[in-house]
């Protein structure tokens, strides 16, 4: 209890920091070192029914709707426009978040139930583990020169990060510096949407 209170303290320590966006926080993010934790792109709350399901959903998850699609595709096109390098993808198994990754082409992504929704959709995890996971891996040091992409769920980013998560929208996105020291530093909140919004000040 005593490290994951350690840990907590020092990305809200890190949270007071002033925060980047348009052209600063392209730039900072094409230089590499920060995480992105996503939460997936827009998908209805209810399973679609076996006409509605997308060929290789066999068992009916959540999926994205057609402005999740279009809005995970044009995030994925912004970032490569912008040059932004993603490094590694983590993942929810869930198909929601499988497909607002595959649709952005972000890469090859690792899956952990830690990040998925343990088959309760948009319910917090009691015990606390799923978001202590979550911090600890954005404490990680991404690889040199790319970003670090995390794709989930509200509930663990809330979890994880309950006053920067706040309102969080569906495909919306925390930023994270971690220093490798301990000290994860926030960066900054982007819609999903402004990713392509910034295409045209660079």
């Amino acid at each position: 209890m005593a490290s994951l209170l350690i840990g907590f303290l020092a990305v809200a320590a890190g949270a007071r920091a002033d925060t980047l966006t348009g052209r600063e926080l392209v730039a900072a993010l094409r230089s590499g070192g920060y995480v992105i934790v996503m939460r997936h792109a827009r998908s209805p709350s209810a399973p679609p029914d076996a006409n509605s399901a997308n060929p290789d959903n066999p068992t009916h998850e959540r999926q994205l709707d057609e402005a999740g699609r279009a809005s995970a595709r044009e995030m994925g096109e912004a970032l490569r426009r912008l040059r932004i390098r993603i490094g590694p993808v983590l993942s929810s198994p869930t198909y929601r978040a499988l497909e607002t990754i595959r649709l952005g082409q972000f890469g090859s992504p690792q899956t952990y139930p830690q990040l998925g929704d343990a088959g309760h959709s948009m319910q917090a995890d009691a015990s606390g583990q799923r978001g202590a996971w979550l911090r600890k891996r954005v404490s990680t040091v991404p690889m040199r020169g790319a970003n670090t992409l995390i794709v989930t769920h509200l509930p663990n980013i809330a979890e994880a990060f309950p006053q920067e998560a706040q309102g969080l929208g569906e495909g919306e996105a925390l930023i994270f510096r971690p220093d490798g020291k301990g000290t994860v530093t926030f960066i900054a909140r982007v819609k999903i949407d402004e990713w392509s919004r910034w295409v045209g000040l660079h």
